[in-house]
């Protein structure tokens, strides 16, 4: 019982560590929060254009910039996919991971797919990471959702039909963007340090050191959905990767 107060506790009271000092830039990053409850203020297009800038001069793999934007107002979300964007928010991007556009100029890319997607994956998150900070620097909110709405890659052959994907294109997540509604609740748990920074090799026991972060999550997912079931939801994730996963394996199957 004492351990399970604690990590209430803890979902009420776990913040980053910021030194003294820090500068505005290390704040923001430190204190970035998703949000899942948006106001109806719109977002100007020059804003928008600002954070697909910052997606597009992320840092990439030998610069290869192996990333598409597909981007929506929710007017324009409302007729490709018959309701409103995720959480009420104005406007959403389709950030994919894409290795189909290079493969005119560099053909030697289609011996090593496997290779290729992983590079791919990695840029398209760097760069979806640069346009969530982006928004934040705007002072605008976002969420990067893989599942919620089906807006990701757990819903990949729904994705690949409805925005007309060809092969070597993934939907990685959808970036969410708007205004928030009102404050943001409490930082969702991050697991321990000890579990995550490794000096020299791999620690091969820090599985063991997230029992108190897992359950902190099961109180969290508890606190914010009480008639729902942590281990139903878990499930329902599961069944959805398993899909999501065969879909995938046909992609590397048409290379």
């Amino acid at each position: 019982m004492i351990k399970i107060l604690k990590n209430l506790l803890y979902l009420f009271t776990g913040k980053p560590a910021i030194p003294s000092g820090s500068s505005e830039t290390l704040e923001m990053i430190l204190n970035r929060r998703s949000c899942r409850s948006f106001s109806d203020a719109p977002i100007s297009d020059s804003d928008i254009n600002t954070i697909l800038e910052a997606g597009r001069f992320a840092p990439s793999t030998v610069n290869l910039q192996t990333w598409s934007f597909i981007t929506f107002t929710d007017a324009h979300w409302r007729e490709t996919f018959g309701r409103p964007v995720p959480f009420k928010a104005p406007a959403a991007i389709v950030i994919c991971a894409d290795i189909n556009r290079l493969q005119e100029l560099m053909p030697e890319m289609l011996e090593t797919p496997a290779l290729n997607l992983s590079f791919a994956v990695f840029n398209a998150g760097l760069a979806a990471q640069n346009m969530t900070l982006a928004a934040e620097a705007l002072g605008l909110r976002s969420v990067m959702l893989s599942e919620t709405g089906r807006t990701g890659l757990l819903d990949f052959a729904f994705l690949r039909e409805k925005l007309h994907l060809p092969a070597g294109v993934l939907p990685l997540t959808t970036l969410v963007i708007g205004h928030a509604e009102s404050s943001l609740p409490g930082i969702p748990p991050r697991q321990p340090r000890e579990a995550v920074v490794m000096e020299t090799t791999y620690d091969n026991t820090s599985g063991s050191k997230l029992k108190d972060w897992f359950q902190q999550m099961f109180i969290g997912y508890k606190i914010t959905h009480p008639l729902s079931s942590f281990d139903k939801q878990l499930e329902h994730y599961r069944s959805k990767m398993a899909d999501a996963e065969h879909e995938i394996h046909k992609e590397f199957d048409k290379k």
